[in-house]
């Protein structure tokens, strides 16, 4: 008994020290456009400066965007860069994946119902992935080289705890958000072993279905009720 009770105490002074020793960021996000927003998918994430050592972010998957009901599964997927992601056809049609914006860009073509096809995420960046078959599909790959990173809470809130002291480029991707309000919202932050709470930041968050897509080919999507997909 007197060892168990040895071993507990041991144990909680050292989750108590390494509490001690890390820093936690908090923020939260607010629109700056008139009347309410949803909540909307959005990531943080810490980029070590010069003199803060790198955490590793190994890939661990594969992981996977499920092609069902016409809808992607998950919506907003975060992986370490190098990773493979899966693109399983869960519907009884086909699909052609394709992204052609930033992060990785690719087509993987036509696909029947029960197939799969997959994509190697090599650089870091966010890729927005679409459908050409249907309009109303899509989801964001954010694809990492940092352990440090964030994901929106219901209440558009930001809690990224065990961060390492040191100096440290904060950035942001907040889904409508244009790329140039996203550049202008990064900054340097410093971290020492204690909450860092940058309150609300703004942006001007889009409403639901406000912007639109091109197919793959940069044209609008045809609008045919005959189609068998």
């Amino acid at each position: 008994m007197l060892c168990l009770c040895a071993l507990l105490a041991t144990g909680a002074a050292e989750a108590q020290a390494h509490q001690n020793s890390v820093a936690e960021l908090r923020l939260r996000i607010a629109s700056s456009l008139p009347g309410k927003h949803r909540a909307v998918p959005a990531v943080v994430w810490l980029e070590p400066l010069p003199g803060t050592p790198a955490l590793p972010f190994n890939p661990d998957g594969p992981y996977t965007l499920l092609q069902k009901n016409r809808t992607f599964t998950p919506h907003l997927l975060v992986i370490p860069v190098g990773s493979v992601v899966r693109f399983p056809n869960a519907d009884p049609f086909f699909h052609n994946v394709f992204s052609l914006f930033e992060g990785k860009r690719f087509d993987l073509g036509l696909y029947e119902a029960g197939s799969s096809k997959s994509v190697t995420f090599s650089r870091e960046g966010v890729s927005y992935i679409f459908c050409n078959i249907h309009p109303e599909m899509s989801a964001v790959v954010v694809a990492l080289s940092t352990p440090l990173y964030a994901v929106a809470d219901a209440g558009d809130s930001f809690d990224l705890r065990n961060i390492p002291p040191g100096d440290y480029r904060l950035h942001m991707w907040i889904e409508g958000v244009p790329q140039s309000v996203l550049a202008s919202l990064a900054r340097t932050v410093h971290f020492s072993p204690s909450v860092v709470n940058l309150g609300e930041v703004r942006a001007p968050i889009a409403r639901p279905g406000a912007t639109a897509h091109a197919n793959k080919f940069g044209k609008p999507y045809d609008v045919d009720p005959r189609t068998t997909y």
